[in-house]
């Protein structure tokens, strides 16, 4: 069992990591604009995302609900 934890741990960090990177993205596409280098359209790609959920319907509701409850316990810093 201390094996899982440590895996869970690992994963936890990670996601977090991935979670900063993508603030971080977010704040830099804004400041910069859309054709910042090496940060991609972070930006654009959450509005596609929620225009997808938005045109599913109830499917799209339930996926956001998992998505949220998903990240709802993470801490990030």
């Amino acid at each position: 069992m201390d094996r899982l934890a440590t895996v869970k741990g690992w994963i936890g960090a990670l996601t977090d990591i991935g979670l900063m990177l993508l603030a971080l993205g977010i704040v830099a596409s804004l400041l910069a604009g859309a054709n910042a280098p090496f940060l991609g359209n972070p930006v654009g790609n959450i509005v596609t995302l929620v225009k997808d959920l938005g045109s599913n319907g109830l499917v799209g509701l339930i996926a956001l609900g998992i998505i949220l409850w998903l990240f709802s316990n993470r801490r990030v810093a």
